[in-house]
């Protein structure tokens, strides 16, 4: 039960923080919360940024079903594509099993995976790296860079990641962004925002020429740093990529549900 309930913090920390993204990025994004599923979507160019998960709890395989129809139909009235994000550990065993084979009927295509994480955080000592000069994001010019870093990290076009981040006025301000600067360039970035007594990690990205350096988890590091200084707050949540799990153990993260994502076929 430990497991599952911290599956759910997981998945209400996405659905939290998500809502506050999307209006951010459109006032007028569809951020609907409908019987079992979470619409958090800005039809906007950054995929990220359209967002869809599932929150029954313990959903056997006819409700999972049903609501990856719902979710795929969803997703077909919007303009710009995006993810259904699935915690794993919110279905019965019986849906677990059957969820690819469920959401190929639905018209839905398994993207990539990735874990939900969470941990109460020791007193962090102030993050240092001898390659990296550690950045605030403050203005625009700084957001362009940590949005083309994502791009970079996570092969989007730069353009499509600009376009979720640029011009924003709360990642300017209540976000705790930071560059890690190497040389004068930005060659990683990391952030948190205070979600219902949490910090939410977010957006950590590096130049993939600059991986394996120890980059990510020095600027997530400060960026967890500077969050818990500005809010006192102690536990974080994060859902990490494959290339990202690894790192964050080492500063106290605990591994909850695996995920999946999925896009619309074709």
């Amino acid at each position: 039960m430990h497991r599952r309930a911290d599956s759910v913090e997981s998945m209400e920390q996405l659905a939290l923080v998500w809502r506050a993204m999307v209006l951010d990025r459109d006032p007028r994004a569809d951020v609907r919360d409908l019987p079992g599923i979470a619409v958090r979507w800005a039809d906007c160019r950054f995929v990220f940024w359209n967002c869809l998960t599932l929150t029954d709890v313990g959903a056997d395989a006819g409700l999972m079903r049903q609501r990856l129809g719902e979710a795929a139909r969803v997703m077909r009235a919007k303009q710009r594509p995006g993810f259904l994000w699935v915690f794993e550990d919110l279905l019965d065993e019986r849906a677990r099993a059957g969820l690819d084979e469920a959401a190929d009927a639905a018209g839905l295509a398994y993207a990539f995976p990735g874990t939900g994480m969470a941990g109460d955080l020791p007193p962090l000592p102030e993050p240092a790296h001898p390659d990296l000069t550690f950045v605030r994001v403050t203005d625009d010019e700084q957001l362009r860079a940590y949005a083309d870093l994502n791009a970079r990290a996570y092969g989007f076009p730069p353009e499509d990641a600009r376009d979720g981040l640029v011009g924003s006025a709360l990642w300017k301000s209540e976000v705790h962004a930071y560059l890690g600067v190497r040389d004068g360039v930005p060659v990683t970035c990391a952030a948190t925002v205070a979600a219902q007594g949490r910090l939410f990690v977010i957006l950590v990205a590096t130049d993939p020429e600059c991986e394996r350096r120890g980059y990510g988890e020095a600027v997530t590091r400060k960026a967890l740093y500077e969050g818990a200084r500005a809010t006192g707050l102690t536990r974080a949540t994060l859902h990490a990529t494959v290339a990202g799990a690894p790192v964050y153990p080492r500063i106290g993260f605990e591994p909850n549900s695996p995920l999946r994502f999925y896009g619309l076929k074709g």
